[in-house]
């Protein structure tokens, strides 16, 4: 394995590029790099190369790669390494209107998965919430679907929670106990479907049930991916409990 400083593309945190902005994407590509505007400053640009010398892997973040996928060979032949974060939940309409349909979502990340490697496709299920409409028992059913369809397509599972403790109230406690239940129960039947599951940016320590913090950009995913080993920080700009690599936006 060479020992290389290496550039990581995040496709991206920002906004769903896969499913949105996929040609733009490849034009890009074509052209060798990309320009990126402060957000909190309109004024400062930076430029990423994209040029494949310059590139150690992409990370794509998406809810719908479908109009990606079609690109794929053309990234391939100019020798890109990639993976995908796909994030199937299937919230109610009135929570979520703007998701694929879950049994679409399944069909594409199975189709997806068996044409560059389970290894390359991580299942996102987050943010999971708590609700009046949103029940422990609706995601154990929820999940119980997904599991069963796409354990024999993905190795990983990450999942995030939207924090219940802020007010302890006596309803928030009830969340709080469900919670912890949810996750024991994920922990669980993760590991016996042969689904790794890892947290993301969680300060709880949960491998107590089997779920370990992860990394979205993941160095030791991306060192396997490319046969090469990398010297990777954690990203100074993340969250405090983000332990994402360094990589470009």
């Amino acid at each position: 394995m060479k020992l290389l400083s290496s550039q990581i593309i995040s496709v991206s945190r920002r906004t769903d590029i896969p499913a949105f902005y996929s040609e733009w994407f490849m034009n890009r590509i074509r052209a060798g790099y990309c320009t990126v505007p402060n957000p909190f400053n309109a004024k400062q640009v930076s430029y990423v190369s994209l040029k494949p010398q310059d590139v150690r892997a992409i990370v794509f973040w998406t809810r719908d790669p479908r109009p990606l996928i079609k690109y794929l060979p053309e990234l391939d032949r100019g020798g890109y390494k990639y993976y995908f974060q796909q994030t199937i939940i299937g919230y109610p309409r009135s929570i979520d209107p703007k998701s694929p349909p879950v049994q679409g979502a399944v069909k594409t990340f199975q189709e997806l998965s068996k044409l560059i490697g389970r290894e390359k496709v991580i299942w996102r299920y987050d943010p999971i919430l708590l609700s009046d409409i949103i029940s422990f028992e609706w995601h154990v059913k929820r999940l119980s679907f997904l599991i069963e369809r796409l354990k024999d397509y993905t190795n990983r599972l990450i999942i995030s929670f939207i924090d219940p403790y802020r007010k302890m109230t006596t309803r928030m406690d009830r969340e709080i106990s469900a919670y912890n239940r949810l996750i024991k129960w994920i922990g669980k039947r993760a590991g016996e479907a042969g689904i790794e599951a890892q947290s993301c940016a969680e300060e709880a320590d949960l491998e107590k049930y089997g779920i370990r913090h992860g990394k979205c950009i993941d160095d030791g995913l991306i060192a396997k991916i490319t046969d090469l080993k990398l010297i990777l920080k954690k990203d100074p700009r993340q969250r405090k409990l983000c332990g994402c690599v360094v990589s470009r936006i």
